[in-house]
């Protein structure tokens, strides 16, 4: 794990700044999803796309950290109680789902202030999103933020002793709860090795990727882009979760259930536009 990539003296002040990889990734992922979003809609002939991308980006990029902090809140609200100023400010503990969730209101409210198409611009919106939750993972991966999941012995499990959230067994006494749980004759190891979770979501957004961009270069009806990157989605957030030990309600994590609604909500906006589509764009 590399959570701090270089530090940058400052001799005069005699400090130094760290530099840190989730930090470099976050703004790799900004610029990417930038890029990629102002191409889409400047493909889709929606006028001044240069300066919406911007400003939708920066929406999903603030409603993004919002929501997944409020939702990771919300999902360890006794952790909350105990450490309100250290849950807030800690790098830690985002849920993406919460995040998207806060930022596609954002930017909702934004698309339909300036008169313009939320479909349209959403399937544009769908690649952006994927590109950069993709590459924003590669942060988690290096950060070790705690978003690895649950113990293992794949042959591919993984320690994150260095990362912000150590696998250390001295340091994570959640991690030595879950261990116990899983492997209940096993004796506690020093370093508890997971499932690189960052890794098989980073994986997964690559095939996201690959087969969104292949749909949207059809141009089909607007909305039917969108409707796949929310089945898919759901699909590999709804799968991952099964890795990772959150609060269960009714047989399923918070997560779990947010993603069956966007699968449902992705399905029927697909179907719809499908039929919708003509049949040489199919």
């Amino acid at each position: 794990m590399i959570p701090i990539l270089l530090e940058i003296p400052i001799p005069f002040l005699g400090l130094t700044i760290p530099i840190y990889s989730f930090g470099v990734m976050v703004a790799l992922a900004y610029l990417t999803a930038n890029y990629l979003l102002s191409y889409g809609l400047r493909r889709r002939l929606i006028p001044h796309s240069d300066v919406h991308a911007s400003n939708i980006t920066l929406l999903a990029l603030l409603g993004g950290i919002g929501g997944a902090k409020l939702f990771h809140i919300l999902e360890n609200f006794n952790e909350f109680l105990t450490d309100p100023k250290g849950t807030l400010l800690s790098g830690a503990g985002l849920t993406f789902l919460g995040g998207f969730i806060l930022a596609t209101a954002l930017i909702y409210i934004y698309i339909r202030s300036k008169k313009l198409s939320f479909l349209a611009i959403a399937d544009s919106a769908s690649l952006s999103l994927t590109a950069g939750y993709g590459i924003g993972r590669i942060g988690c991966q290096l950060s070790g933020d705690g978003d690895y999941g649950i113990p293992t012995d794949v042959p591919w499990a993984m320690s994150y002793s260095k990362g912000i959230v150590s696998t250390l067994s001295a340091r994570n006494a959640d991690l030595v709860q879950q261990f116990k749980t899983i492997f209940p004759d096993k004796p506690i190891p020093e370093d508890i090795l997971v499932h690189p979770a960052p890794i098989y979501e980073t994986l997964s957004m690559l095939l996201v990727f690959v087969i969104l961009w292949q749909i949207q270069k059809r141009l089909p009806q607007s909305g039917f882009v969108f409707g796949i990157y929310l089945i898919l989605m759901g699909i590999e957030r709804l799968s991952v979760e099964f890795i990772r030990l959150n609060p269960l309600y009714l047989g399923l994590s918070q997560a779990q259930w947010i993603s069956l609604l966007l699968i449902v909500v992705g399905l029927f906006i697909a179907k719809t536009k499908y039929q919708t589509t003509p049949t040489a764009a199919r």
